[in-house]
């Protein structure tokens, strides 16, 4: 038997339908019941473990009512570059985690620019205080 190991699109996919999952407040087990896997099969196609074949894409993508594309967006932006120096990966992987939906939603919700801006300033003080503690414990 033939093993191989996740390449950067089953990866990019994979991430693409967690962050739709999350966005929409579906749980693993719902979107395994709905398109006929195993909620650990949609663990594995998250994690760019299983490589998710067409049909099954379709039927992902008819379930959260985006075309099948979606799930493709950006990947091609730095052909030759590796994936994390796109700041579209960044958003995508910030995207893909419970928090960062969280976030996001929350963010949308807030109506004032001000406000908005000032949720910025705040996220990026906390990682640049961050990166000094970091270089700090590492001189």
């Amino acid at each position: 038997m033939l093993t191989r190991s996740a390449n950067a699109v089953d990866i990019h996919v994979g991430r693409r339908v967690r962050t739709a999952r999350l966005a929409q407040r579906i749980s693993q087990e719902k979107l395994a019941d709905a398109v006929g896997v195993s909620f650990q099969q949609i663990q594995k196609y998250e994690k760019g473990v299983n490589r998710i074949g067409t049909g099954r894409l379709h039927a992902i993508a008819k379930f959260f009512d985006l075309p099948v594309t979606y799930f493709f967006d950006g990947i091609d932006k730095h052909p030759g570059k590796p994936a994390r120096d796109s700041g579209m990966t960044a958003i995508t992987e910030a995207l893909s985690t419970k928090e960062g939906t969280r976030i996001a939603v929350a963010l949308s919700r807030i109506q004032s620019p001000k406000m908005r801006r000032r949720i910025a300033d705040l996220l990026e003080a906390i990682m640049k205080e961050e990166r000094g503690q970091a270089r700090a414990l590492s001189a």
